[in-house]
């Protein structure tokens, strides 16, 4: 009988490729969704991938809500917390992300150990390793954000409190038979998408690129990641045992400036995509009156590198070329503007 997982926040961008990797793998799937009524497109989504079969079923979670979590649990071995708001513009209220990414971590934590879950494998982001955010810096896994620091977006905050919560509620357990926590920090996710959902951040990006409608690009450099890759680490991690307590950055081995993203897919064949780099200060002074603006502005005229020897070694991983990401996440994007 297979293992099963519970894989939360199944009908995302990550989440629909961590399902392809998890029954490409011989797992069987509990994906959880805020409505059933996701179901049926999560199953389109990745039937180009991989046919199911009787390998996928289904639960409803909410982040904000302890309905249906012990019962979710229930037969699985494993969890994949993969949930987690994000919206591409900056919050009036930083709330509105940060409750239900802690919340809905802590539920998923609490959840998994009442079950006796063996191990959780938790998605978080190298922006929870960014220090003050003000300037270029190598992170690693000691890395932490400073979530007091003025440039640290609500985003950040909300992904490295709940990082910090679980791993305190992880330290805390005080039972012999305690359970296991490895985190997953990806960078701005790129790659190819199974749904045809265009509208977060870096696919809202490579988009409006593509479709000639971001007249300028940002100064700014960091590791990109490919969203096979971290599916792909997702699922090796679930039974590595020398991944037990670790953090885990899926990137890129070098950072890439935007404006070689748009290069690339200018001598490509994409020929609306602009190369013109935007001032510094126009961005800054855009952060302090448009919310859009101010998500970016963090990043403008920095440069972050991402240490990922510990996730080679560990899994023995390559992650794919950035050529590669680049140009079939636009292929991707190219297949779906039909339908927009």
């Amino acid at each position: 009988m297979n293992k099963k997982v519970l894989l939360t926040g199944i009908s995302g961008y990550i989440g629909n490729h961590c399902a392809v990797e998890l029954l490409k793998n011989g797992y069987s799937v509990r994906g959880s969704v805020r409505s059933l009524s996701k179901s049926q497109k999560v199953i389109d989504s990745i039937k180009n991938e991989i046919d199911p079969k009787d390998n996928l079923e289904f639960c409803e979670l909410d982040l904000l809500s302890d309905n249906g979590w012990n019962d979710a649990m229930k037969g699985c071995e494993f969890v994949m917390h993969v949930a987690s708001p994000f919206i591409n513009i900056e919050p009036k209220d930083e709330g509105e992300l940060i409750r239900p990414a802690v919340d809905g971590t802590m539920r998923a934590l609490r959840a998994s150990k009442n079950a006796g879950i063996k191990r959780v494998v938790l998605t978080s982001s190298m922006v929870s390793m960014l220090g003050n955010a003000d300037k270029s810096i190598k992170v690693d896994s000691e890395s932490w954000t400073n979530i007091k620091a003025k440039n640290v977006s609500a985003y950040a905050k909300s992904k490295t409190l709940a990082e910090k919560a679980a791993w305190e509620y992880i330290n805390a357990q005080s039972d012999t038979s305690k359970m296991e926590l490895v985190v997953i920090n990806p960078g701005p996710v790129f790659g190819p998408s199974l749904s045809g959902d265009l509208t977060g951040a870096s696919m809202s990006m490579f988009t409006q690129m593509i479709l000639g409608k971001m007249p300028m690009i940002p100064q700014a450099s960091i590791n990109m990641s490919d969203v096979r890759d971290i599916a792909k680490i997702h699922v090796l991690a679930l039974e590595n045992e020398k991944a037990n307590g670790n953090r885990f950055i899926v990137t890129t081995e070098e950072p890439y400036a935007f404006q070689e993203v748009a290069k690339t897919l200018k001598s490509n064949g994409y020929e609306k995509v602009s190369t013109k780099l935007a001032p510094n200060f126009l961005l800054k002074f855009m952060g302090y009156i448009n919310r859009e603006a101010k998500s970016m502005r963090s990043f403008i005229g920095k440069t972050y590198t991402g240490d990922i020897s510990l996730t080679r070694k560990i899994f023995d991983w390559n992650p794919i070329p950035f050529e590669k990401t680049v140009l079939d996440t636009a292929k991707s994007i190219k297949s779906y503007l039909n339908n927009y």
